[in-house]
C-alpha cells in the first residue's frame, strides 16, 4: 500500500479524530497486517519510560480504548502516571500518527461489554495471567489456565475485577508522511480549550 496525496494544511480535515478516522479507515480496507497495532509508551513518576505493543479495540472523538490487565506494568503505570503516547506506523503507505494523552479507566460496565465478545480461551486468559509479574515456568501457566478452565466449565467466564479497559484522551496528534527527499509531511493539532492549533513541523 502506497499513497500519493499531498499532506497539505489546506486539505487535510480540521477535526485530527476525523482526518485519524480518514487514515485508519484506509489501512483497515488496504489489507495489511493488523493496522491496529499501536504502541504505547508510559512511564514511572519519577520518568522510567516502558514501551509496547497493544492493539487499539475502539476511537471516537472521546478518546483511543485498549484493555489490559490493571495489575500489569502498563496498568499500574497509567493508574499512577496518566499522561501516555501513542504511536500508529503504517510502513506499507509511509504514514504514521503520533498522539499525546491522558489515560481513564473505561466504566466496568464498559470492560464487560467487551469482555464477552473475546474468545473462550482469551477470556480464559485473563484469569490465568497476572501480566507482567515473575512466573516459575511455562507449566505454572499451563495449570493455571486449566484451573481457570474447570472453574468455568459450563459456565459463562465473568470479567476478572482486575482487567478491562483504558481511554486515551489525546491533547496533541501528529501526522507524518514520508517523503522520498526526506522532506517528511508533519502536521501537529493541539488542544487548546476546545479548539484544536494545527501547524507544520519542519522534518
Amino acid at each position: 500500500m502506497t499513497t500519493n496525496k499531498i499532506l497539505s494544511e489546506d486539505l487535510i480535515n480540521k477535526n485530527p479524530f476525523l482526518h485519524f478516522n480518514e487514515w485508519y479507515q484506509e489501512h483497515l480496507s488496504s489489507g495489511i497486517a493488523i493496522p491496529e497495532a499501536m504502541s504505547l509508551g508510559t512511564s514511572t513518576t519519577d520518568g522510567t519510560v516502558s514501551v509496547r505493543t497493544v492493539l487499539l479495540k475502539e476511537y471516537s472523538e472521546n478518546g483511543f480504548i485498549f484493555f489490559t490487565n490493571y495489575n500489569s506494568k502498563k496498568g499500574l503505570q497509567l493508574s499512577d502516571n496518566p499522561k501516555c503516547s501513542l504511536l500508529f506506523y503504517w510502513s506499507e503507505s509511509g504514514r504514521q500518527v503520533r498522539i499525546e494523552g491522558v489515560a481513564e479507566k473505561v466504566s466496568p460496565e464498559y470492560s464487560d461489554s467487551y469482555f464477552i465478545t473475546r474468545p473462550r480461551e482469551s477470556q480464559l486468559s485473563a484469569w490465568t495471567s497476572e501480566q507482567s509479574s515473575v512466573v516459575t515456568d511455562r507449566q505454572y501457566l499451563e495449570e493455571r489456565y486449566n484451573y481457570y478452565s474447570k472453574k468455568f466449565s459450563g459456565l459463562n467466564v465473568e470479567r476478572p475485577p482486575h482487567w478491562g479497559g483504558f481511554r486515551i484522551i489525546p491533547f496533541w496528534f501528529e501526522f507524518w508522511q514520508n517523503d522520498i527527499r526526506r522532506l517528511h509531511d508533519r502536521i501537529s493539532y493541539t488542544k487548546n480549550n476546545n479548539n484544536w492549533k494545527i501547524e507544520r513541523l519542519a522534518p
